[in-house]
């Protein structure tokens, strides 16, 4: 069977595209869903972060619009702020080779004037979260009357979050003939009620974890109580030295109260949860991304759609009660080949947790014996973060930051990591000993002309 992209009936320009990023080869799930997703059937597809699912409805909605009709013709639901916002970026990117496509992000946490404003503008493509979806469709601002493909992404985790009666009522109003993808990490009861109500005869695909599991070490350690666990944690963390790590909670509290813990003992470490507002959580997930911060404490509502690569080390401080979720934590260390580390903490009480745990991934699990605390220094990331208060709107560019750093400051082109253009901010990460001469440069200089304000980011507000 052919993995390549040429083989399907795509339009040339998409093709085009897929071949100057890079993209040749299918994921098993492009190769299983994408012809389905084509012929214009419903699927479900159940397949974990990083197994391509998003280029497969973003190809699949692309090749379904007619970019004549400017009216909404494709509808995107996402749990979370971030999520949206990484599946409107892939869904652009993916578009530009065909002009004139407006897409649209609508999520809860965010000023509703512009989004009144660009709606009254009109759009081919919406990807938001159902709860804001449902206000604007609610006061008469979205017509769905011309949708002919409907998205549920991460929808087990819409459901958690509470969002099935929002869903329901969008659903109300899209019209019956329509192509409808679902998309999920796991396959509880709930999606599986979902799924019957919403889809037509659907095709079910599902894959495998794209990294194998042979490149996660799997530890367990019985701890009574969160002092231990607390203790324990810092003992990992002097002993590996994770450049960047995950430490999993179950609850906003818990997320909370372990980051004031690693951040007295000493650690860089920044905290994410559902409750953050959105220009916290876009600081606390660029700083982490950026390596300018080498331990994020999250939630896994929080988690979804963390574009983060190689991940060291993934902490359970909390077991999950579902044994499908600890997989898709675990999941995001040791990609891509790369060895990963995964350490998971529970109680007595909590034993048939880990049964569960045991008998789904069909491994053997016993108690590990925690290291020596070893007498060093918590590891302490090599970079910086930079705020600009500018960004697409004042038509920044990372070129120019980078040349500003580089050629007016004189700055090392590798002493310079990750540069994150937004719509009214841009973050730069640079190495520590550089952070003054940059700074200096950023407030001082010029780019597009005129000055910018710029701070350098600290991990506590």
């Amino acid at each position: 069977m052919s993995t390549s992209f040429k083989t399907l009936n795509l339009r040339p320009e998409l093709l085009e595209t897929l071949d100057s990023l890079g993209y040749t080869d299918m994921t098993p799930i492009q190769q299983q869903a994408l012809p389905q997703v084509l012929a214009g059937k419903d699927v479900i597809g159940q397949g974990k972060t990083g197994s391509g699912k998003t280029a497969t409805f973003s190809l699949g909605l692309l090749s379904n619009l007619n970019v004549k009709r400017f009216r909404v013709q494709t509808l995107v639901l996402c749990p979370t702020r971030e999520l949206a916002d990484q599946v409107a970026k892939e869904i652009r990117t993916l578009a530009r080779g065909i002009h004139n496509i407006k897409v649209l992000t609508l999520c809860g946490g965010m000023p509703m004037g512009p989004q009144i404003g660009s709606l009254e503008h009109g759009a081919h493509i919406l990807v938001g979260t159902p709860g804001r979806i449902l206000d604007h469709l609610t006061k008469g601002r979205i017509n769905l009357d011309e949708l002919n493909t409907l998205v549920l992404d991460e929808a087990d985790r819409m459901l958690d979050m509470g969002f099935e009666d929002a869903i329901d009522a969008i659903i109300e109003q899209a019209p019956q003939d329509r192509q409808t993808l679902l998309f999920s990490a796991t396959f509880p009861e709930n999606i599986e009620a979902l799924s019957g109500k919403v889809l037509k005869d659907p095709q079910m695909v599902k894959v495998e974890s794209t990294h194998q599991g042979s490149t996660i070490e799997q530890r367990f350690y019985r701890l009574e109580t969160t002092q231990d666990r607390d203790d324990a944690l810092e003992t990992l963390l002097l002993t590996h030295k994770p450049e960047s790590s995950v430490v999993f909670c179950n609850t906003k509290k818990e997320v909370q109260n372990v980051t004031d813990e690693l951040m007295h003992r000493g650690f860089s470490v920044i905290e994410l949860h559902g409750d953050m507002e959105q220009r916290e959580r876009e600081r606390a997930l660029t700083m982490f991304a950026n390596k300018s911060i080498s331990i994020l404490v999250a939630t896994d509502v929080a988690a979804r759609g963390l574009d983060v690569d190689n991940l060291d080390a993934v902490f359970n401080f909390e077991l999950s009660r579902d044994p499908e979720v600890h997989v898709h934590r675990i999941g995001r260390t040791g990609r891509a080949g790369s060895k990963g580390c995964a350490f998971s903490f529970y109680s007595e009480k909590e034993e048939y947790r880990v049964a569960r745990i045991d008998e789904y991934m069909d491994i053997a699990i016993t108690a590990s014996e925690l290291p020596e605390k070893p007498v060093e220094r918590p590891f302490y990331p090599k970079m910086q973060t930079i705020q600009i208060l500018g960004g697409k709107k004042q038509k920044v560019r990372a070129g120019d930051i980078l040349g500003a750093l580089t050629k007016q400051a004189g700055i090392d082109g590798k002493r310079i990591g990750k540069i994150n253009i937004l719509a009214m901010v841009s973050y730069v990460a640079v190495e520590h000993d550089v952070v003054k001469p940059a700074l200096k440069q950023l407030q001082n200089g010029k780019m597009k002309g005129r000055q910018f304000k710029a701070r350098v980011m600290k991990s506590s507000v």
